[in-house]
């Protein structure tokens, strides 16, 4: 047996999985210390069907503690920014076009070195191990006990990267550093910047874990615990606590992948109503479709791994405006985990689109006569908007002309009809509720390999399978089932500027997590 629970901004949702099979769920609201939720959720389960704690495998979770902590610019570390290229790139230095409330909070500890590499992999000049040992005295005087290092094209050559990081853990003793070529991909300012968020965010990991930890202790349970990260596939603590980024929408992409398993379709559009935003991806093959663009966290922009992924305002907590009944809107503002309390059926003063879908008859919760007052020219024109918008958007994540299927999962997706614009088939699944949870208990051990090689005289098919290899490796040592093991991606992008037929292979493996089910 193993449990997934998926910790939203409005509720904590929980599933008990015994052989592949869902055996119990539950839903229970956020709470601001997060702990409490979690326990009152597992506690949940365990009043919903009787079941040996110590029969517990794993635990998988999925949260948005770590980007709500960027959002927020809350609990993020002072961050030293080191960047390899002088004289190359002074123009634009670190931290450029960033929000000010996020400059302030990592703290504006910018230091531009000699290093990094042309395109072709040629030395742009020559690492300055003196300059590197004064930075380091520096970052030592300030107590900044985080570091972010980027090197110009280190996707290509990532050798000075290593060697900074060498010299500064040895002149600052514990100092925690975060290497670009292991977060982002080629763009140098995106990468630079996905990994000073991963490094001002290192100690919020380190909190965020022990909590869980002690959460699942305070329930019970002493089994091992795994964290969803947003390629669909789980990552242990230390992992977690290494690189907090891959965490980074992890709510949607387990909601896909619920949806995947619970729908039985591997290529559709998933659309995941929660309590403040609906969050619409494509799942193809079973796994959510990546993003292949450029992606804005909290008005920085990164290229890191992320799934493509529109997120929309409109929740089950979304505050209704009817102040103008020519012009009622919806979102983005919600009442969020408080909505027990405020939303009018609750017996709270606020309308929220949970209201709406009560007073329209789409589902029955709280009182509905608390809400009897609403007329029902201005419900049916609500819930209209709510769906075209919804539809709107999901219409942009196709990419033919082609029929696909859509799916709606999560517990605002109650607000939606069962037919919507453009779309011939619309599937609401049994347990749609908790496809987030779902999603984090089925989800898969990866292992990814991004890497530039260089055909000499090896060939193609020698490349892809060193690559395809390599990936299967990560997987079974992250804890996969060697039998179990398949590769699910392979890209290839010949990059012709470079000598020796370089070519950029991403191979993505997954395999089944290894849990010692009990009969």
């Amino acid at each position: 047996m193993h449990i997934g629970i998926d910790v939203g901004g409005t509720n904590t949702d929980a599933v008990l999985i015994h052989h592949g099979v869902v055996a119990a769920s539950v839903k229970r609201p956020t709470t601001l210390d997060v702990t409490t939720g979690i326990v009152e959720a597992i506690t949940g389960l365990s009043e919903n069907v009787t079941f040996d704690l110590t029969g517990i495998s794993a635990v998988a979770i999925g949260t948005t503690h770590f980007t709500n902590a960027v959002v927020q610019a809350r609990g993020l570390a002072p961050t030293a920014t080191i960047r390899l290229g002088l004289p190359a790139s002074a123009s634009v230095p670190p931290l450029t076009a960033w929000p000010a409330r996020l400059r302030a909070a990592v703290g504006e500890h910018v230091f531009l070195c000699h290093g990094g590499h042309e395109f072709d992999g040629r030395q742009i000049s020559e690492l300055d191990r003196g300059e590197l040992c004064r930075v380091a005295e520096t970052i030592g005087e300030r107590g900044i006990t985080s570091a972010a290092i980027s090197s110009i094209f280190s996707p290509v050559n990532r050798d000075d990267e290593l060697a900074a990081a060498e010299v500064l853990v040895s002149q600052v003793p514990g100092l925690r550093i975060s290497l670009s070529h292991e977060i982002g991909r080629i763009g140098l300012l995106e990468r630079e910047n996905a990994t000073i968020i991963n490094a001002s965010l290192l100690p919020v990991a380190d909190r965020t874990t022990e909590a869980f930890a002690v959460a699942l202790t305070r329930a019970g349970i002493d089994a091992p615990l795994y964290l969803s990260q947003n390629d669909g596939t789980l990552m242990d603590i230390d992992y977690v606590r290494r690189y907090p980024v891959a965490t980074f929408a992890a709510g949607p992409t387990n909601s896909m992948r619920g949806a995947a398993m619970l729908s039985g379709l591997n290529d559709c559009i998933v659309v995941d109503v929660g309590g403040t935003t609906a969050d619409i991806g494509a799942v193809v093959n079973g796994f959510p479709r990546p993003a292949t663009t450029a992606v804005d966290i909290a008005g920085v922009r990164t290229n890191f791994r992320m799934p493509d992924v529109v997120s929309i305002g409109i929740g089950g907590g979304s505050i209704v405006d009817d102040s103008d009944p020519s012009r009622i809107t919806v979102g983005p503002e919600s009442v969020g985990y408080e909505l027990h309390a405020k939303s009018r059926v609750f017996g709270g003063d606020t309308l929220t689109a949970t209201d709406i879908a009560v007073a329209g008859g789409l589902y029955t919760v709280g009182d509905p006569a608390l809400i009897a007052d609403l007329p029902g020219n201005q419900v049916r024109d609500t819930l209209d908007h709510i769906a075209a918008r919804v539809a709107e958007h999901a219409d942009t994540m196709r990419t033919s002309t082609e029929a696909v299927p859509i799916v709606l999962v999560g517990g605002g997706s109650i607000l939606l009809p069962d037919n919507l614009p453009g779309f011939d088939k619309v599937v609401r699944p049994e347990e749609f509720t908790v496809a987030n949870a779902i999603g984090a208990a089925i989800a898969q051990v990866g292992g990814e390999v991004d890497r530039v090689y260089s055909d000499t005289g090896r060939g193609r098919d020698a490349i892809l399978e060193d690559a395809k290899r390599e990936a299967a490796e990560k997987a079974i040592l992250a804890g996969a089932a060697p039998d179990s093991v398949r590769t699910v991606e392979v890209d290839e992008l010949p990059m012709a500027y470079l000598p020796g037929d370089a070519v950029r292979v991403r191979v993505k493996a997954v395999g089944e997590l290894i849990l010692e089910d009990t009969p």
